[in-house]
């Protein structure tokens, strides 16, 4: 008798590093959905798929708030921390939260939600009317905040002005560049970013406090030459 394939998360079976690295949350929704429901418990499995049918059957606002909408509270609680971001843009995808939506859930919610919402808009808004949204996230301090704010709807739509100043955001608050979508093509040959740059480097050095190395990366994508890294262990500098 052939025996039905279990998700290797569910055998105990070693997984492949594919199988255990969770796809970026502005994958396909099919292949968010497929690891999520290969790598959750039973219990969160028929959790995720119980809200996903509400959210598809009552898409939307209704109401003071949409049952949708308390799903994306619980996902924490019932996915756990590992699963929890995809499981709230698949709910924002199933509920077909349009702009509307997603504003609401962004100005009333958690900073969770205002996470998953940010992750949510390259599968939502075509257009580039949510930047309100990533505008606000990219004027605060919440490191997972801006993380989500840089990703592949930033890339898409901020103007040049506004990105360059997300990239030194990541730069000031420790977010990893690596995180930027789009990084490479949109710094390529953009010479007023790699003068931002470089006037962010001097003015390190002229305290006495260590250049981002990330820094570093980003002046060599726009293609500009760059001196020496200010290292830690510099003699002429300190650690900042």
């Amino acid at each position: 008798m052939t025996r039905p394939h279990t998700p290797p998360a569910a055998t105990g079976t070693p997984a492949s590093d594919a199988e255990r690295t969770p796809p970026a949350l502005c994958a396909p929704v099919a292949e968010l959905h497929r690891f999520v429901v290969a790598h959750l418990a039973a219990p969160g499995r028929a959790w995720l798929g119980q809200a996903l049918h509400e959210a598809a059957t009552h898409p939307g606002i209704h109401g003071p708030i949409s049952v949708w909408e308390l799903r994306l509270a619980e996902a924490g609680r019932r996915c756990g921390p590992a699963h929890a971001d995809a499981a709230r843009v698949l709910i924002l995808v199933a509920a077909r939260a349009g702009l509307e939506a997603l504003s609401r859930v962004y100005a009333q919610g958690t900073a969770d939600e205002r996470r998953a919402v940010l992750h949510a808009l390259p599968h939502l808004v075509p257009g580039p009317d949510a930047l309100p949204l990533v505008e606000d996230a990219l004027r605060t301090n919440d490191t997972r905040l801006l993380a989500a704010a840089v990703g592949p709807y930033a890339a898409r739509h901020l103007d040049a002005h506004q990105w360059r100043h997300a990239v030194l955001k990541c730069l000031f608050t420790g977010v990893p560049v690596a995180v930027v979508a789009d990084l490479p093509r949109r710094a390529h040959q953009d010479a007023e970013l790699a003068r931002m740059l470089g006037d962010y480097a001097a003015e390190r050095e002229a305290a006495d406090r260590t250049v981002p190395d990330d820094l570093y990366r980003v002046l060599a994508l726009t293609g500009s030459a760059a001196p020496p890294p200010h290292r830690a262990d510099d003699p002429h500098g300190k650690e900042s």
